[in-house]
């Protein structure tokens, strides 16, 4: 396998569900030649299923600002945009992934005041 670009970012699963019914609607004669219409048709009705399907632009600009105090990293934000955690555990597995384990990053104020603001700010996906 060959890195082609070390520099590509990131997307949120709000982004790539944007993207993939983007381009759908396009119907592409090469991709669907190609069997990616089915990983694509599959991707959208899984992202569907979750809180991507209802999130904006605006509340991630709103979580993204609010979240600042935290000091997070750029994918320590991402996951959780994408994992919408709910609780204490969650935030601690997320934050542990992407550092050393031993640390302990967040007070539990800190946690609690976390999990609320993802609550107010990112909304979840309604059945």
């Amino acid at each position: 396998m060959e890195i082609i670009d070390a520099n590509t970012s990131t997307l949120t699963n709000y982004e790539v569900l944007k993207l993939l019914t983007s381009l759908k609607g396009k119907g592409d004669q090469a991709r669907n030649q190609s069997g990616s219409a089915t990983i694509t048709y599959e991707t959208i009705k899984y992202l569907e299923g979750t809180p991507a399907s209802v999130q904006t632009e605006g509340c991630f600009k709103t979580f993204l600002e609010k979240v600042k105090k935290f000091g997070l990293t750029k994918k320590e934000k991402l996951m959780l945009m994408n994992l919408r955690p709910q609780t204490a555990v969650e935030i601690s597995l997320v934050l542990k992934i992407v550092q050393a384990p031993e640390e302990e990053r967040l007070t539990e104020e800190q946690t609690d005041e976390l999990i609320q603001l993802i609550q107010n700010t990112l909304p979840e996906k309604m059945l």
